[in-house]
């Protein structure tokens, strides 16, 4: 079991997704950043949805009461093990009675916590992934505990790999959505000519960007979304739907994210700065 003795801001057990309900309103939900969760989970030879901590901002505080094996990946959060640092992408073996802790965000926003044959929570229709509507759990609370599988002897192929840089710079690739040829030429002068900020409100559900644009008198009918679907309202918000973003919406569906920019959007925090680019 990994005891929580401090839950950090938001931490969640996540895998790679909740797919084949998209039809009946459930989100795909799953990890915000899949490249840093396929990673860490290949580096421990787990199977590619084997399930994660994903850790926002701040990190907990874990107990280990079993031997293991751990890699973190994602944002720099300062981690510690007993104390001492250790680094992310590279598997590191702890023992009974080790605790797991961080400290300062050097990078990133989003942390993951990999562990050798994953964490063993209950499947909600075929995902272990936290969406409260469907999952009923929270994030996690102090005192809980989450299962794994005792391992006392595992020789990675690969021990480390060179830390990505997708946390670096600030330029995000989007496609054309439905509704791109709705935007004038003043809307899209304005959506690539300069830069934006990530707004206070960014969560797993959106992020909005604090910038406007000018705005539009559309109407269309309830339309289906994905995660990475940038809507625009009237008023000239830009709103980029993420992994529990819901299935309709009725803005227009401007742009596209790919699963890669929303990797790297999913890292970004209040503040920080994009520049959309079209492919």
């Amino acid at each position: 079991m990994l005891k929580v003795l401090k839950s950090g801001f938001f931490t969640t057990i996540q895998d790679l997704g909740r797919f084949g309900y998209r039809d009946n309103g459930v989100p795909v939900s799953g990890a915000m950043d899949k490249f840093a969760v396929k990673k860490g989970n290949q580096l421990l030879e787990n199977q590619a949805n084997a399930a994660v901590l994903e850790i926002t901002m701040t990190g907990p505080t874990l107990q280990f009461e079993a031997p293991t094996y751990i890699c973190l990946s994602g944002a720099d959060i300062s981690p510690l093990l007993n104390q001492e640092p250790v680094q992310n992408y590279q598997v590191v073996k702890v023992s009974k009675g080790d605790t797991l802790s961080f400290g300062r965000l050097n990078c990133g926003f989003r942390c993951y916590l990999a562990i050798k044959g994953g964490f063993k929570t209950p499947e909600v229709l075929g995902s272990r992934s936290l969406y409260v509507p469907v999952t009923k759990n929270k994030c996690l609370q102090k005192e809980e505990e989450i299962a794994y599988e005792e391992t006392t002897s595992f020789i990675p192929a690969i021990s480390e790999i060179k830390i990505p840089d997708h946390f670096d710079g600030s330029e995000i690739e989007v496609q054309r959505g439905p509704e791109f040829s709705m935007l004038s030429d003043s809307q899209l002068a304005a959506i690539f000519s300069k830069p934006f900020t990530v707004s206070e409100k960014n969560n797993r559900m959106a992020y909005q960007l604090s910038e406007l644009i000018p705005g539009h008198t559309h109407s269309m009918l309830t339309s289906g979304t994905l995660p990475g679907t940038v809507q625009l309202t009237p008023a000239g918000r830009m709103i980029i739907l993420m992994k529990d973003g819901q299935t309709t919406g009725g803005y227009p569906r401007i742009l596209q994210l790919s699963e890669e920019a929303i990797c790297k959007l999913a890292q970004k925090k209040f503040g920080d700065e994009i520049m959309l680019k079209l492919l």
